[in-house]
């Protein structure tokens, strides 16, 4: 039997609004993204699941509850499901950051797999974490449907690692808007097909927040 892993983004949190990198900064849920979550949750009505797995953080436990909403499955806090540690980037402006730190950002938007920063994770830690911790879950819930839920830039390694590519091929995924939805099946073997990616179909143009967002090129996430 296979088992089916529906990872999901976070809605849009402040930090998303306000454009700063929120990596393992705590924020809230904006008033966009509390209706992002409404429309998630009648995404995953109709979807039957077993278990959910979350992030700890503010933004993607509240994800899991709307994920939730009409479903009664145990929501699981995984620590390695966090963010990517931003280091000296965390809380730092968007419009700031290529200043601060060029060579560093232009690491970010031309060689991410490169990317590394102090006080933080290189983005080959950020690969290799993601890459077990639901490799892991996958092995304990087998033959059962799970959602994962965490956040951009870590569910962008896991689904580099889903297609079955190494990390230098990372800006080949594409970001994914908040609360998007992507699939991945795991046979009884353990090999991986990932079923569809950064999916955000539930979401109208005016819930979008990557189509208004001014440091992700929109092009670049569209996939």
């Amino acid at each position: 039997m296979s088992t089916k892993i529906y990872c999901v983004r976070h809605a849009e949190a402040m930090g998303n609004v306000n454009e700063f990198f929120q990596g393992r900064t705590d924020t809230d849920i904006s008033p966009k993204g509390e209706k992002q979550l409404a429309r998630l949750a009648d995404r995953f009505k109709d979807i039957d699941f077993d278990i959910i797995y979350s992030s700890p953080l503010k933004r993607t436990r509240a994800t899991a509850v709307a994920v939730n909403k009409y479903h009664s499955a145990d929501i699981l806090i995984d620590d390695r499901l966090i963010e990517i540690n931003g280091g000296v980037w965390e809380n730092v402006k968007w419009a700031d950051i290529p200043t601060l730190y060029p060579e560093e950002y232009k690491l970010w938007t031309d060689k991410m797999e490169d990317f590394h920063i102090k006080d933080g994770e290189a983005m080959t830690e950020v690969y290799a974490r993601m890459s077990a911790a639901v490799d892991d879950i996958a092995a304990k819930n087998p033959g059962k449907t799970v959602v994962v839920v965490s956040h951009g830039c870590a569910l962008r390694n896991y689904l580099c690692y889903a297609n079955g590519d190494s990390i230098d091929k990372l800006a080949d995924v594409g970001w994914s808007d908040n609360t998007a939805v992507s699939c991945v099946e795991y046979d009884d073997n353990g090999q991986k097909r990932l079923i569809f990616k950064n999916d955000s179909s539930h979401l109208p143009e005016e819930l979008s927040t990557l189509r208004t967002s001014k440091w992700c090129r929109y092009e670049d996430k569209k996939d």
